[in-house]
């Protein structure tokens, strides 16, 4: 008799989070997601003030951020497939004169069209890898555009293919109140420049990279530096070397998180609230503190919470919950791990073992690490399925249209920051660069007896 390998296969997924949305508003599937909107073209809300359906839908969005004019009727009508060939077309005709860059958050349609994918210090990277490209298209949001035309060379064009595409986290902190609250702090502090006997001045300015490209050349006037989730601690480490104390902004919980697993207490972790006076705190408040913390956060992950924790160990007995440091710190604290999204994606290739992962951030990442990775089972922690409202707003649509402008010799869409803030801005992100954070060990895990 033959023997019949009755073995089971790893099951398919499907990486595409717009598929799955799509299914559960038209009533084929199963789950529930924060918005039917999400649904629809996002050219149907760029004539809307704010950030669109998603999980940023609820925030405030400021005055006179930037709005993406109509796309042409041919790119909202076109099918999947068709603009799928159309981006191929372009791309093979523009060869190496054109560059794409796909953040981890992106949705699956345009992440496959990247040269590049990566989070925000990765693609900073990829961008300066590029001198001889004509174009840089960042399929991301407006802070890293900004980035990679801080960092390209001064011909290159940097292209974001929906105008739309912000940051709600980078927009919690504007210029005009980092320089009041600078002023603020002098007079509790004096001069901010001028070091004490230990050669410290009294405070170092951090800012996320997910911020504008005032903040970053505010920063780098001020002898302060741009971190990411990749090397925060890197960062504060350099920033404790020559400050008494940290400005961080815009991202409260990746502040406190980093500091605390540095040690240190969160009671010398004020809040910085722009909307009161010292931003709400005591003097006294203010002359312990070591760390500051901006009043911003990122709506994604503060989706995220304990109960959800709860609820995936008490389902799945030995899952590994890993989220993001933007989570809420009650969040990384019931986690098993925390760390970047290059952490999160690379603490799954490192599993030798089939394992259930329960992860912490934006869902079309970990929808594309459960599709990549069939051999473990993988889910975000949300069980509704909420995107990023500005990521979303990069469509196939989006990028077929500058992409075949490119190839006509028009340039669509470019992001340049103005000299007058580009210098100071380019001078903080160098001192980024160049704090590395030491190589990793490979990710290592065993779950508690």
């Amino acid at each position: 008799m033959t023997a019949i390998d009755i073995s089971l296969q790893p099951r398919r997924i499907d990486p595409s989070v717009d598929l799955e949305i799509r299914a559960i508003v038209e009533g084929r599937a199963g789950g529930e997601t924060c918005s039917t909107d999400l649904a629809s073209g996002p050219w149907n809300f760029d004539a809307v003030p704010g950030y669109g359906p998603g999980a940023s839908m609820g925030d405030v969005i400021p005055t006179g951020s930037p709005r993406q004019g109509e796309l042409p009727a041919e790119y909202r009508s076109a099918s999947a497939d068709e603009l799928d060939a159309r981006i191929r077309a372009a791309k093979a005709t523009l060869g190496d004169r054109v560059v794409v860059l796909g953040h981890f958050y992106q949705r699956e349609e345009v992440v496959k069209h990247a040269d590049y994918v990566g989070d925000s210090f990765q693609l900073a990277n990829a961008a300066l890898e590029h001198p001889d490209a004509e174009a840089i298209v960042f399929c991301g949001v407006h802070f890293m555009a900004e980035t990679a035309d801080l960092l390209s060379r001064p011909e290159q064009a940097v292209i974001l293919p929906n105008l739309a595409a912000g940051c709600s986290m980078a927009d919690m902190a504007d210029i005009d109140q980092v320089e009041d609250a600078w002023e603020q702090l002098e007079d509790v502090y004096g001069d901010l420049s001028a070091p004490d006997a230990d050669g410290l001045v009294p405070v170092i300015p951090v800012t996320y990279m997910n911020s504008s490209a005032a903040i970053k050349g505010f920063v780098g006037r001020h002898g302060g530096i741009v971190c990411t989730s990749s090397n925060a601690r890197t960062v504060l480490e350099w920033a404790f070397a020559r400050g008494r104390r940290v400005l961080f902004f815009p991202d409260q919980h990746l502040g406190r998180n980093t500091a605390k697993a540095m040690g240190v207490p969160l009671e010398q972790m004020p809040m910085w609230n722009p909307r009161k006076p010292l931003g709400g705190s005591t003097e006294e408040q203010l002359l312990d503190a070591r760390v500051i913390l901006w009043h911003g956060f990122c709506s994604v992950h503060r989706r995220f919470s304990v109960d959800q924790i709860e609820k995936a160990r008490a389902e799945h007995p030995g899952v590994r919950v890993i989220v993001h440091p933007e989570c809420p710190m009650e969040v990384v604290d019931a986690a098993d791990e925390s760390g970047s999204t290059d952490y999160i994606r690379k603490a799954i290739e490192a599993a030798t073992e089939p394992t259930t992962f329960a992860i912490g951030t934006e869902v079309n990442l970990v929808q594309r690490l459960a599709a990549q990775h069939p051999q473990h089972e993988i889910f975000c922690l949300d069980p509704v399925v909420c995107p990023c409202s500005t990521m979303y707003r990069i469509h196939p649509g989006y990028l077929a249209w500058v992409l075949e402008a490119l190839v006509r010799g028009e340039v669509l869409n470019r992001i340049t920051v103005p000299d007058d803030v580009a210098d100071s801005a380019r001078v903080a992100l160098e001192r980024m660069l160049a704090a590395k954070p030491p190589a990793a060990p490979a990710a290592h895990w065993e779950q508690a007896s």
